[in-house]
């Protein structure tokens, strides 16, 4: 049986000091997280929407510098914000700088202030997601071309559950698929997903599915029995977030040890 891995986000906001997150990611790989992410925005999600905030890609660079065995990547990018030969060449950097430890984690947007504050436009659901179904084999394709190339196939992460148009896009370009559903209705997700692999001609295996299990109230043990169910059920990463600018990593240390003590 596979080890299951642990992944933290990171969450560059409300923190009016860069070392505060630079510590925290320290701290993440200290306690053996094998994932540290970040997210793609440029204003808080909560707390003072005009609080601290820093930008992703950034960051990513120098947290290839400061780590050295923990994977890191965007929980996730927004396709909207940059061309994607560009994102494919900024991937492929930070790759570099890490030696081998990036992941592309993408998705297709929703977060209506940074589009407005930054200039994009936002259009609509499907017209976003029908933008990142362009823009991955460009991505692909763009990697191809670089030189020097990638260090590794860059693994990609896609996020979302929506069953027509985002599976089908796990299924033809995902390594990982990260998504928010509950134990209840993951296995639904999963058949829908299966069948979108059918029709491309993927592997489902091929393909390590990562779930969000954190919350700010649950205790230990409702963690590690959360844990527990999702493993069983083939999950293969379990998230949690670290909130910010305190940066908690009490969720994060509990999963290492459950991981640890599962094998």
């Amino acid at each position: 049986m596979a080890s299951i891995r642990i992944g933290v986000q990171i969450q560059p906001q409300q923190a009016p000091d860069y070392g505060l997150i630079r510590d925290a990611v320290m701290r993440a790989e200290e306690i053996g997280v094998d994932v540290v992410f970040n997210w793609d925005h440029f204003y808080p999600l909560y707390g003072d929407p005009d609080g601290a905030h820093f930008e992703c890609w950034t960051m990513l660079g120098a947290w290839a510098e400061q780590t050295s065995n923990v994977e890191l990547g965007a929980l996730v990018t927004c396709n909207s914000y940059r061309n994607p030969e560009l994102l494919a060449d900024m991937a492929r950097t930070v790759d570099h700088i890490s030696g081998g430890r990036l992941i592309l984690g993408i998705g297709s947007g929703w977060f209506q202030r940074d589009y407005d504050e930054y200039g994009y436009e936002f259009g609509t659901v499907g017209s976003r997601l029908d933008d990142l179904a362009t823009a991955m084999p460009r991505i692909v394709e763009r990697w191809s071309k670089l030189n020097p190339p990638p260090t590794r196939k860059i693994p990609v992460l896609i996020g979302g559950e929506g069953e027509r148009k985002t599976l089908r896009l796990v299924a033809e370009y995902g390594d990982i698929w990260h998504s928010f559903a509950n134990p209840e209705t993951h296995q639904h997700k999963v058949q829908v997903l299966e069948r979108h692999c059918a029709d491309v001609g993927r592997d489902p295996s091929q393909i390590e599915r990562s779930v969000a299990i954190g919350g700010r109230r649950r205790s230990p043990d409702g963690l590690r029995e959360k844990a527990d169910l999702l493993a069983d059920l083939g999950v293969g990463m379990l998230t949690v977030d670290a909130g910010g600018p305190d940066y908690d990593l009490t969720q994060a240390e509990i999963l290492c040890r459950w991981r640890d003590a599962r094998g």
